[in-house]
């Protein structure tokens, strides 16, 4: 199973097993995982990429193997491991998880617990994707991160998924959507403009 695979696992009964979980509409629920996907696997790329943090992600990805999770997706999905989730996503995105789930909101009109609760959800699955690909194929942190690079530049082309979350989040053209992402959670609640 790779991430795109994931993307057309949450249709039908399992988006509206997601919807039930996170409240909202199917739309909103869709649109925050087309916005929360590619948000955690460009994290995940970042830390693979990262000789300082491969290692901890291989290991990471040697516990997250996704015979769990993406066996019974239907089952998770109902009672997702938000604690995982919420473990996966400090790890990840640091400091910043509270801006990307605002991010997400924003994008999916989901209120912002909405959001944190599809991230939480989503990251699990994520990492049992990869750790699934990392299992099935023998890779170590250097075959990990090639897997990312490759998985993040099919959601980066032309036209991608990511690349329209980045242009559109990356308003001063830096390359980073942290800064931009600050200022709109800013504007968004009124504050620095």
């Amino acid at each position: 199973m790779n991430l795109e695979a994931l993307f057309g696992l949450l249709q039908g009964q399992d988006l509206g097993k997601l919807t039930e979980q996170i409240g909202g509409s199917s739309t909103q629920v869709k649109n925050g995982v087309a916005a929360a996907l590619p948000a955690i696997l460009a994290a995940v790329n970042k830390n693979a990429n990262n000789s300082e943090k491969a290692e901890g992600l291989n290991n990471a990805l040697n516990q997250h193997d996704g015979s769990s999770v993406l066996n019974n997706l239907g089952s998770y999905l109902q009672n997702p491991d938000l604690k995982d989730g919420a473990g996966i996503l400090g790890h990840l995105f640091g400091n910043n998880t509270q801006n990307v789930a605002n991010a997400v909101s924003q994008s999916s009109g989901l209120d912002n617990q909405g959001s944190m609760k599809i991230l939480q959800t989503l990251a699990p699955l994520v990492l049992g994707a990869l750790g699934q690909q990392k299992k099935e194929n023998n890779l170590d942190a250097q075959g990990i991160g090639n897997l990312t690079s490759n998985l993040a530049s099919n959601f980066t082309g032309e036209g991608g998924i990511m690349s329209t979350i980045t242009n559109m989040l990356d308003a001063n053209k830096d390359g980073n959507v942290v800064d931009d992402v600050m200022g709109l959670v800013g504007k968004f609640f009124g504050g620095k403009k």
